[in-house]
């Protein structure tokens, strides 16, 4: 008898263990872990001065005067400076003409730069991947890149391989967001990321001034990432993630009309960037941060925002004083939540407007503004190349974490942050120049050099021989 009763009261503890056992491995394997990352940078023969650019535009024989004084002033306050790249196909004199082999060369010299680096420094054999994600948006192709990949690299046949286009600027974080599902049923797994976008096909030889712009802002990178589930590993990672927010206002025509490809009134393909992109940029931005704002922050800083705004809106119900004196609008700071800010580089007004909003410093703003400068947008890889220059600048510190933000077409706002494992004062794309960031000022030439544009008559305007 004392041993049927020590068995009634014994399985139900050890069933009990049991079950919280399975619950912390199945929490465990929701971890997801970027084991190393690597930028691409590509030769200094590929770089855009602002003479090369000059010649560019000057070759573009269907542009008027208003058109080169429109990309003079876009170009002047882009905050882009001399050293970013562009695919070869420009440098060439063939961007009004590309082949599909041109956009495809322009993928491999970055995946098999960035890929192999990443792949030799890591330790990580091709055979180890268990799931490859590409996220080019301007290149589909048969066979996927992600076919490319497997048969230059030899993956297993086993690997699961996602594509993805179309998804813009913001595609990386969904690429990490489709690795994360992954791993909540598979344990000890790795997985590749390589997110870059094809310039090649993309460039716009029409006068559209909405879609000139496109030409503009857009420049060649690229980053491929190892995450892991593997904690065994976990001492040798450099970020964990936390948590992770998308926002897709496809369903707004507004949101989804002023980010798209399309072809102008003449018939040539480009991409259109709409005067409702702030609006709906936005509005996204927003419906983001209400989202991670509780996943992220402090108990006490949600309380003290809701209290603050419950104060105003009664002052201004009351009807006794006017907006104005409520006070200013209320702010939540993030800074009690994360330590560092990555934003996506969509131009100086997207860096500037966040900025703004979340009451951020220069040195908060310092990384996208630098990355911008030297890289231009890269559109989703630009979050990485942020991120390398807070490491180069050996800013990441053990238990620091990083809040990253970035924009696409759809109309999309994704966010996630990141908890940094170790100090990060590792080697990478900024090597070269990190000494010389933050430069004294950010002004590029292009209006000392071009300035003279803006004093031509349109009616006796005529295009120069040679550029002054």
């Amino acid at each position: 008898m004392e041993l049927v009763a020590f068995l009634l009261y014994a399985l139900p503890m050890v069933w009990l263990l049991f079950i919280l056992r399975k619950q912390n491995e199945e929490r465990r394997n929701k971890d997801c872990y970027i084991l190393d990352y690597e930028c691409y940078r590509p030769g200094d023969d590929r770089m855009l001065d602002t003479r090369f650019c000059g010649e560019v535009i000057k070759r573009t024989k269907n542009l008027g005067l208003l058109e080169y004084k429109f990309l003079l002033k876009a170009i002047v306050s882009s905050g882009i400076g001399e050293q970013t790249y562009s695919p070869r196909i420009m440098f060439e004199g063939r961007e009004e003409k590309p082949t599909l082999d041109d956009g495809l060369v322009e993928m491999d010299e970055f995946f098999f730069d960035s890929i192999g680096k990443l792949l030799d420094r890591s330790g990580i054999p091709p055979s180890q991947i268990d799931v490859l994600v590409v996220n080019v948006s301007m290149l589909p192709c048969v066979p996927s890149l992600t076919s490319r990949i497997i048969n230059r690299y030899k993956f297993r046949p086993d690997v699961k391989s996602f594509n993805l286009t179309g998804m813009g600027c913001s595609a990386s974080l969904i690429s990490v967001d489709i690795v994360r599902n992954v791993f909540k049923t598979q344990k000890n797994k790795y997985a590749l990321v390589v997110t870059s976008e094809s310039l090649s096909l993309g460039w716009y030889n029409g006068k559209d001034r909405s879609m000139i712009l496109a030409n503009v802002l857009f420049r060649t990178g690229g980053c491929a990432m190892i995450l892991t589930n593997d904690r065994a590993v976990r001492s040798r990672s450099m970020f964990k993630l936390k948590c992770l927010v998308r926002t897709h206002h496809g369903a707004r025509s507004d949101s989804y009309d002023c980010c798209i490809q399309r072809e102008d009134a003449d018939g040539k393909l480009g991409f259109h960037l709409g005067k409702d992109l702030p609006k709906a940029a936005t509005r996204a931005f927003v419906d983001n941060l209400k989202e991670i704002s509780p996943k992220i922050l402090p108990v006490r800083e949600l309380l003290r925002f809701a209290l603050v705004s419950l104060i105003r809106k009664a002052r201004l119900r009351s009807g006794k004083v006017g907006a104005a004196a409520a006070g200013p609008r209320p702010v939540v700071n993030f800074k009690t939540g994360v330590e560092h800010f990555c934003i996506h580089t969509g131009g100086k007004a997207v860096i500037d407007g966040i900025g703004l909003n979340l009451e951020l410093t220069e040195y908060d703003l310092e990384p996208s503004r630098m990355t911008l400068h030297r890289f231009g947008n890269t559109s989703a890889s630009s979050l990485w190349y942020v991120l390398a220059y807070m490491e180069a600048k050996k800013r990441l510190k053990k238990g620091d974490r990083v809040l990253m933000i970035s924009f696409g077409a759809g109309f999309k706002c994704n966010s996630c942050v990141w908890e940094v494992v170790r100090d990060l004062e590792g080697r990478n794309v900024w090597d070269h120049c990190i000494d010389r960031y933050p430069p004294q000022t950010l002004v590029n030439p292009f209006m000392e050099k071009y300035g003279w544009i803006n004093d031509e008559d349109p009616e006796t305007f005529v295009v120069p021989d040679e550029i002054p």
